[in-house]
């Protein structure tokens, strides 16, 4: 996009209009941090900025935020993971990213500044990747402020006390007069940054706005927004998703399954292969938590049950891994730009003992769903020794899925 800015000089003190400048602006998409502290609360193996908000990925949401206030979209990150993010929006091929953060901006900046001259922008807006919800109004008023100022970025007023502490105890009281908590996207003159990124040593600087305020030039502050929220903890993910989201209905899905002992068959139970002296008998591999559990989300989404989607009587599936099959259910929720909010597995035999294996369990379906293991809980009981599974002739699952949909 081209932006139309009226330059301005000071005459005795007053600010007059000189004429009207057409500028382009590009953005940089930051994208290559491995979101260590998201991982570490939630254990989810998926970087932040590629989780799914909404049936797409953060950074989508963050690219389709920018691009109708840009004229070029530079990501920097994995190519492989961008390129299937970004599929079809109109960004620039992504490059790898650096170290830091500032050494993954500066590599954005060489990019744009490797572009044929008369496609260089004038101002560029600096971006996280991991933050989706960006108000327009929010990117109007930072590259408005960058009429009369080389920076502008967003940012919000800090209104809680502040405290400093050490040991668990409070050492010292803050004063938050005048503290502003800073935002993205931050924007810029680009060869300004450029050249300010080229001469900073990497690691220099927390965020870019600093390199302009270390060389002594003015950098706007312009509103932010409250919901301008950057993913860093699992709560954070289910605001987004509240914000982002379209109103969601919430539906539960009951499933149950049994199946029978069977020699020389390994015995597999939630994706996880278990010691035990029988397997269990079926055409796949009989996996009879993931089936019931895919029969719970498929009831939720009333898509029928398992059989349906995978006949016993077609070949395909003999001895399949059913870890498949779990694939394809958390797959149609997406498709319905639906979430799993919660499934609960309930496993009923005398042995094996499910216990030792339950987290294991817990970790891999939601792996295989894409989802945090706090949304999947897997526990046993016995019958007493009453039925079938008190004879050990079998073991039953029973399991419920809550999902919401639009």
């Amino acid at each position: 996009m081209m932006r139309s800015f009226t330059s301005t000089t000071m005459l005795d003190g007053k600010r007059t209009a000189d004429h009207l400048c057409v500028m382009k602006v590009a953005a940089i998409l930051v994208a290559a941090g491995s979101g260590s502290r998201y991982a570490r609360e939630t254990g989810s193996q998926t970087p932040k900025q590629f989780i799914h908000i909404a049936g797409q990925p953060v950074i989508r949401h963050a690219a389709e935020a920018l691009l109708p206030h840009i004229s070029l979209l530079q990501p920097v990150g994995d190519p492989d993971l961008l390129n299937a993010a970004l599929a079809g929006l109109p960004c620039l091929p992504p490059i790898p990213g650096g170290a830091e953060r500032q050494d993954s901006v500066r590599a954005g900046l060489e990019a744009l500044d490797a572009l044929p001259e008369d496609q260089r922008p004038d101002l560029v807006l600096i971006h996280d990747g991991a933050r989706p919800y960006v108000p327009g109004s929010l990117i109007e008023s930072v590259l408005k402020a960058l009429a009369e100022h080389p920076g502008a970025i967003p940012a919000v007023r800090v209104v809680d006390t502040l405290k400093r502490g050490a040991d668990g105890v409070i050492t010292e009281t803050v004063s938050r007069e005048g503290l502003w908590r800073a935002q993205t996207p931050q924007g810029f003159r680009f060869q300004l940054l450029r050249d300010l990124h080229r001469a900073a040593a990497s690691g220099q600087a927390t965020d870019d706005a600093l390199l302009l305020e270390q060389a002594g030039f003015s950098v706007a502050l312009t509103p932010g927004s409250e919901d301008n929220i950057k993913l860093t903890h699992e709560e954070d993910l289910m605001r987004l998703e509240r914000l982002i989201g379209p109103t969601l209905l919430p539906r539960t899905g009951f499933g149950y399954d049994v199946h029978a002992f069977a020699e020389n068959r390994p015995l597999i139970i939630c994706g996880i292969t278990i010691p035990h002296d029988r397997g269990l008998a079926g055409h796949s591999d009989a996996d009879v938590g993931i089936h019931t559990l895919c029969d719970a989300i498929y009831g939720a989404l009333a898509e029928g049950d398992i059989g349906r989607h995978f006949p016993p009587s077609d070949n395909t599936w003999k001895d399949a891994d059913s870890s498949r099959f779990l694939v394809h259910a958390g797959e149609l929720i997406r498709q319905r730009g639906g979430m799993l909010v919660n499934a609960d597995l309930t496993l009923i035999c005398e042995r094996p003992k499910i216990g030792p294996h339950a987290q294991a369990m817990r970790e891999r379906l939601a792996e295989l769903l894409k989802v945090d293991i706090s949304r999947i809980s897997v526990k046993a009981t016995t019958s007493e020794r009453l039925g079938f599974t008190g004879r050990e002739e079998g073991i039953a699952c029973a399991a419920t899925a809550t999902v919401l949909v639009p």
